[in-house]
């Protein structure tokens, strides 16, 4: 199974094949465990409220501080699932502060950020908020990509003349922090297969792929456009077949 992350893929290449030969995941991570639970009432611009649980972690690969947010009927989610009912709506959000915060449509992240949470609180299930700017280059690195893009240099073109990995992302904290409260079986709420591909290595059944929905302006058509035909994320695009 292809994956962009490149801390992941050398642990892929590490794995002796017969230690990994029948395996299902082969990259099962170390436990996290819930540190903090808090309840934190929500409220957008746009006037959509509801309540989540936010969860703090320890013990998560990376030392970064991400966050679960359960939405909804979350708990209850989880216990469906583990008695065979439908497995918990899931989206692993990277932290983006120009869309998240600024409101910035150079990207989707501010708008699916917003769908994403309405979703998973109708249908009960988790958010991930994983600290990780500029697909895992950091804050100041990915304004610098802005830079190069406004030159005429793609997404991910930008980051490796940077000469940093198109995509820096590893998903292991999010599969340790879904393992650490029982969501072994999830839908995945992403257009992103990088995503599905890493969780399920990782030791996550994703059991089906929820597709986000389309958030395009003028400003972040190009954005959206490399996205599907680079990295294969499921956008329907008007004018893409």
């Amino acid at each position: 199974m292809a994956v962009t992350c490149p801390l992941l893929r050398s642990r892929v290449r590490s794995i002796d094949a017969s230690t990994a030969a029948g395996r299902e995941h082969p990259l099962e991570p170390t436990r996290a465990q819930v540190r903090t639970a808090v309840t934190v009432p929500l409220r957008f611009a746009d006037g959509y409220a509801t309540t989540a649980r936010v969860m703090t972690f320890t013990g998560l690969a990376d030392g970064r501080e991400h966050l679960a947010i359960g939405l909804g009927d979350w708990e209850g989610a989880l216990e469906r699932s583990a008695s065979g009912g439908p497995a918990p709506l899931v989206r692993p959000h990277s932290e983006c502060l120009t869309g998240d915060v600024l409101g910035s449509e150079r990207c989707d992240c501010g708008p699916q950020l917003r769908e994403a949470v309405e979703r998973i609180a109708e249908a009960g299930g988790i958010l991930l908020y994983l600290r990780q700017e500029g697909r895992g280059i950091g804050l100041y690195a990915k304004l610098d990509a802005y830079a190069l893009q406004d030159t005429g240099l793609d997404t991910y073109e930008a980051n490796v003349a940077l000469g940093r990995g198109e995509d820096e992302r590893d998903y292991e904290p999010a599969a340790q922090m879904l393992h650490a409260v029982g969501a072994g079986r999830i839908r995945l709420l992403s257009n992103n297969p990088d995503k599905a591909a890493q969780l399920e290595l990782l030791g996550i059944d994703v059991e089906e792929r929820v597709p986000t929905g389309v958030h395009l302006a003028e400003s972040n058509a190009r954005y959206l456009l490399t996205k599907v035909e680079h990295t294969d994320h499921t956008l329907a695009l008007p004018g893409v077949a």
